[in-house]
């Protein structure tokens, strides 16, 4: 069976002292190698395979090398592939994730956080926080993802919610859609208000009110049913955009209990392109973030946080695209 390999191993195929390699290889001291040199260090300790000896490292820094990371709903597909992303940056540096799960559950996350907290960790990844959340304090490096707190003073890697909704509203319209509402995610959360304020705006551009703007309690297909329910109840709406996709597919639960079809009776929207909406009938026409990016770069900022805890927050923002498939439907010149 061949050897693990070595930080002498990694040193010797990048042409560097093994010193060098140690310190490239950490995060806390990264910062007293070149870019260029870090970054042929690293592109070796790949090509070998070599994980640095966590527990060594542990013992001689009294740091952990392992980071939280803390989601709200293991069940919503787009968690995971931002979770790779998180995963791949903190192996490549040497750190592992503890993944936690809330299932939206204040109680259960303070319990999360404090149990990990005991655990000494490295730092924290948070998908889960509020918009008046302060997060663990200021002793601890956190770093949010795919949202933001209203405070500018916590480093975030979120997706460009207004770019994304004003693509669905413009779209719509184009369409020929004029009575355009909005299943809006919990207000609670930076993407839940700035996707309200987005869609809102977007129709005040164009001339145009909401048909209908009803708050969901929950970014879950149960709170998309009944808030679907609710909305149609009180309008006529040919066109809903909703807070993300799993609203949108309890939108399309509610639709069909109705007896209205998607798209030829009400067109249906949604927000993330997570896994499987594209095999949904119809399929989904949504906005595509990019969810490993995310990720990754929420630890790599993070990684940059646990080694300068000083340096000012940075807050990420990353393109989205717009992804047009079977759920918008023209809408005939007699019905707009």
């Amino acid at each position: 069976m061949d050897k693990p390999a070595t930080i002498k191993d990694v040193a010797e195929m990048a042409r560097v002292h093994a010193a060098t390699a140690s310190r490239a290889l950490n995060p806390q001291t990264r910062d007293k190698v070149s870019p260029r040199t870090a970054a042929r260090i690293v592109e070796a300790a790949r090509a070998l395979g070599y994980s640095p000896n966590s527990a060594a490292r542990s013992l001689r820094t009294r740091t952990s090398s392992v980071v939280g990371v803390v989601i709200p709903d293991l069940r919503n597909p787009v968690f995971p592939p931002i979770v790779r992303g998180v995963e791949d940056a903190l192996r490549e540096a040497g750190y592992l994730a503890l993944l936690g799960n809330t299932d939206g559950d204040a109680a259960r996350e303070r319990d999360l956080l404090a149990t990990m907290r005991g655990q000494q960790l490295a730092g924290f990844i948070l998908a889960t926080s509020k918009r008046d959340s302060v997060p663990l304090g200021p002793d601890v490096s956190v770093v949010l993802v795919n949202r933001r707190t209203d405070a500018g003073d916590v480093p975030s890697v979120v997706a460009d919610s207004s770019a994304g909704v004003h693509a669905l509203v413009n779209l719509l319209i184009a369409r020929g859609h004029t009575r355009i509402a909005h299943l809006a995610g919990p207000q609670d959360t930076s993407t839940g208000v700035e996707r309200r304020r987005a869609f809102l705006d977007g129709l005040a551009a164009r001339g145009l009110a909401p048909a209908g703007v009803e708050v969901c309690d929950a970014y879950s297909e149960q709170a998309g049913f009944d808030a679907t329910h609710k909305l149609l109840a009180a309008t006529s709406a040919t066109a809903i955009v909703a807070g993300n996709d799993m609203i949108a597919l309890g939108c399309y639960g509610a639709l069909a209990e109705l007896d209205l079809r998607c798209p030829e009776d009400v067109s249906v929207t949604g927000f993330n392109d997570m896994p499987f909406v594209d095999k949904q009938r119809p399929a989904l026409t949504t906005v595509r973030i990019p969810h490993y990016d995310i990720g990754y770069e929420a630890a790599r900022l993070l990684l940059e946080r646990i080694a300068t805890p000083s340096s000012p927050p940075k807050r990420l923002v990353l393109p989205v695209e717009l992804i047009e498939r079977n759920s918008v439907a023209r809408v005939p010149l007699s019905d707009t």
